[in-house]
């Protein structure tokens, strides 16, 4: 009788691999019932015969590598794989990663494909826009799909926390609570990318960083995928300490929708300085989102060229009652 022990690759969730209530590994005890497997953690022990132990190994090999790649194993698939057959399952092009459900993330736009593009080539790249058009989901995805290809080793993302008409000091709870509320869009994106305990784990261990924009003062970020959203509620000042903590082999991806800015009045936007000083320098890319590319509900699209044309309206009645007076 042979015992191995074998840990599980680090992009293999072992929730995912094991399954619900552990049911795939149940199911792999009754594939390879000569066995005995035992599994904690990312570890699984198994004692056995010489042949039966490799073809199991065999198995287990190709099937986390399979939950890596696609965040889900369906016992179907381990079924078919243990009898050495292709999964249903096809290879999709274009896919960014997977999502915890196994959906795959594929851009769904044109400016969506050309930021993917631009970041696999570009080491900094601005993304601005209206809301909706999926420009920080995209960045989010990209990072996970570096951080899971090892070509990055961290990720980093930043929020500037402006006070949108209420006050920091008066929210209730620690630091963290008060924050928190800012920086919930960051988590809701992660967590429909990585699976829970797999993400917890990420934070815990800080190989995933979620802080406020006051935080990155004086920091050098090497090694990592950076992340600023909201950027347009940056001042100049903190715009540019932000682009400086750009370190060896980083990427850095700065996003902001210029119709939302609550900095207060005669502030400049970091961002829409960024843009007429950094704009021309090699490495650097910009993509400017468009209201088409809005992917939230449909009326979404209507609301936001409503208001805009309320806007204009209602500048053009001021400068009508400007003129006459």
């Amino acid at each position: 009788m042979n015992h191995e022990r074998i840990y599980l690759i680090e992009e293999a969730d072992p929730a995912v691999f094991f399954g619900t209530n552990s049911r795939n590994l149940s199911l792999l005890k009754e594939l390879f019932p000569k066995l005995r497997i035992m599994a904690r953690g990312n570890l699984v022990k198994v004692l056995g015969e010489t042949e039966e132990m490799s073809n199991f190994i065999r198995l287990l090999h190709a099937l986390e590598k399979y939950a890596a790649e696609y965040n889900v194993l369906p016992e179907t698939t381990i079924i078919e794989m243990s009898r050495g057959e292709r999964p249903e399952r096809e290879r999709r092009e274009n896919v960014i990663v997977y999502s915890t459900g196994g959906k795959p993330i594929v851009a769904k736009s044109e400016n969506q494909a050309a930021m993917v593009r631009l970041i696999e080539e570009k080491d900094l790249v601005f993304a601005t826009g209206p809301a909706g058009t999926g420009k920080t989901f995209i960045a989010i995805a990209m990072a996970v799909k570096y951080l899971k290809s090892k070509q990055a080793r961290r990720i980093i993302l930043s929020r500037p926390a402006v006070e949108a008409g209420e006050k920091l000091g008066f929210l209730p709870g620690e630091m963290k609570d008060k924050l928190d509320p800012y920086l919930q869009p960051l988590y809701d994106a992660l967590i429909e990318l990585i699976p829970a305990a797999r993400l917890r784990e990420y934070m815990e261990s800080e190989v995933i960083q979620i802080a406020p924009l006051a935080f990155m003062r004086g920091r050098t970020l090497n090694d990592a995928f950076i992340i600023l959203d909201e950027a347009q509620n940056t001042t100049t000042h903190q715009m540019k300490m932000f682009l400086t903590r750009l370190g060896e082999n980083a990427k850095m991806v700065v996003t902001g929708d210029m119709s939302q800015i609550d900095l207060p009045r005669g502030v400049m936007s970091g961002i829409r300085q960024a843009k007429s000083i950094v704009s021309g320098i090699e490495g650097v890319g910009w993509i400017e989102y468009e209201q088409k590319d809005i992917m939230r509900h449909r009326l979404v699209q209507e609301i936001v060229t409503a208001y805009e044309a309320h806007e204009m309206l209602r500048q053009e009645a001021k400068r009508n009652k400007d003129g006459e007076e």
